[in-house]
């Protein structure tokens, strides 16, 4: 199955962590599969509207995650779910990313905890 990945300028999350965010679900799901080859980078580029640095900044966070990893020969290819950070660490990640956000933003922890836990009860029980 390709890889489907959209971006929207207008929802205030950055471009690159819209694509790497949704390639992640998509491993996550299996819609990804072991081995499966993302595109190039200049299509894929190309394909959303977006710098090929963009593309190239996603790519390599993702296999600094241990989601990918890239050769020559081989392109960019999904790695096997043991060479992958466990759930606990991928926790620990997006916390301190939102807790940095939250530091930018000037906002009382106690807000950003209650916002954190209304934004978790908006998610459906099936992508939690």
């Amino acid at each position: 199955m390709p890889l489907r990945v959209t971006v929207d300028a207008d929802n205030g999350i950055a471009p690159w962590r819209q694509v790497h965010d949704q390639i992640v679900r998509a491993i996550g799901t299996g819609a990804l599969p072991v081995d499966a080859r993302l595109p190039p980078i200049r299509q894929l580029a190309r394909d959303l509207g977006l710098a090929s640095g963009t593309i190239a900044r996603v790519y390599r966070e993702l296999e600094a995650a241990g989601w990918v990893t890239t050769a020559r020969a081989k392109g960019t290819v999904v790695t096997s779910s043991a060479e992958r950070p466990d759930r606990a660490s991928l926790l620990r990640d997006a916390a301190a990313e939102y807790a940095q956000r939250v530091r930018e933003l000037g906002v009382d922890p106690e807000e950003a905890v209650d916002a954190a836990r209304a934004a978790l009860s908006d998610v459906p029980q099936d992508q939690q």
